[in-house]
């Protein structure tokens, strides 16, 4: 997690530096800046650029902004870049006393109710939260999806299944998954009609007339490619795979091949188009890989490589797996392997 403090006055530096410090202290990459005459000597970074230019950059950049201040000068900053609830980062606002932190932006998805939680317990803060679900002590559909790492389809559905369980109606569950802990009361997994959530990797699948798409983004890519191979042709591939195994290419949460194909161009582009993390292996590495069943291992492969399949070795080595889902498929000087990471529904 990338996040960025701002304060506008020396009281409200102290607090960010002390939220930077706790939040490196997490695991998150945490910067405090100030802005104003005397920023100089608070002891945090100074913003020399107009406030709207600062934020501009950091609500692009970052995962969660926190301005130390008035609640006006936070919405009046990131009015001009607020766009959806499904990129918006969270923005939370505390003031300067360190009394309350608010959640402003990005609640659920972005994650900001969350993280206004953690400030306000970092700081002896009350955190202060608005959506409806949350202060009802309800099921939010939204919270859940950013909690299990899940794609959610439909922002427009989203809003319906929180409408109806605000109204007290019961919505439909559907999974091809196990289901740890407690349902909560406001799904049933017995309706049938109606508005439902379907958690699947098959985002075609409608177990219900209204079928909201979660999708768990649990299927690894294994990818190797001829040199030059451009991003099209390796999507072309990708597609068809996952098209023939009925997954949803947003279910990808990974692509893997081998170092040797760390910086190739056609690779990068197309994990980058579709925002797929992208890792890679030494031969030595792949050559440990253990499988359940053949590998589809070539000698010309091997020469070249160090190791003799590259896409089913590195689909398994990034699944954690010893089992394929899809073995080598070849086309246009691509070869694509397809394993799934362990998942389950966590509603504890």
């Amino acid at each position: 997690m990338k996040l960025a403090v701002i304060a506008f006055t020396r009281s409200g530096s102290r607090y960010a530096l002390r939220i930077e410090k706790a939040m490196e202290e997490k695991g998150a990459a945490c910067q405090a800046f100030g802005k104003g005459k005397e920023a100089g000597q608070w002891g945090v970074r100074v913003v020399e650029e107009s406030l709207g230019a600062w934020t501009g950059r950091m609500f692009r950049s970052c995962d969660g902004l926190i301005f130390v201040g008035a609640a006006g000068i936070a919405v009046r900053a990131v009015a001009p870049f607020v766009a959806s609830k499904a990129s918006d980062p969270a923005v939370l606002c505390m003031d300067e006393q360190g009394h309350f932190v608010i959640s402003l932006l990005s609640g659920h998805l972005g994650g900001a109710n969350e993280l206004a939680r953690t400030v306000a317990a970092l700081v002896g803060a009350v955190p202060v939260i608005t959506t409806a679900t949350d202060s009802g002590g309800r099921f939010s559909v939204d919270d859940f999806a950013r909690r299990e790492n899940l794609y959610l389809d439909d922002l427009g559905l989203a809003k319906a299944v929180a409408a109806d369980i605000l109204e007290q109606r019961t919505v439909g569950l559907y999974s091809d998954f196990e289901l740890y802990g407690q349902i909560p009361p406001e799904l049933s997994s017995q309706k049938k009609g109606g508005l439902g959530i379907s958690i699947s990797l098959d985002e075609n699948y409608d177990p219900f007339p209204e079928t909201l798409h979660l999708v768990p983004r649990i299927t690894v890519l294994g990818i190797g490619c001829k040199k030059g191979a451009s991003a099209e042709q390796i999507e072309t591939l990708v597609k068809k795979v996952l098209e023939q195994n009925q997954l949803s290419i947003h279910s990808v949460g990974k692509a893997a091949s081998i170092d040797l194909k760390k910086e190739e161009p056609g690779l990068l582009e197309f994990c980058g188009r579709w925002k797929i993390p992208f890792l890679t292996y030494t031969a030595e590495e792949l050559q440990k890989v253990e499988c359940e069943g053949e590998l589809s291992e070539s000698e010309f492969v091997k020469e070249v490589t160090g190791v003799g399949c590259v896409c089913e070795r590195s689909a398994l080595k990034a699944s954690g797996r010893k089992k394929l889902l899809q073995g080598k498929t070849a086309e246009n000087g691509v070869t694509v392997a397809v394993a799934l990471e362990e998942y389950a529904v966590n509603f504890v």
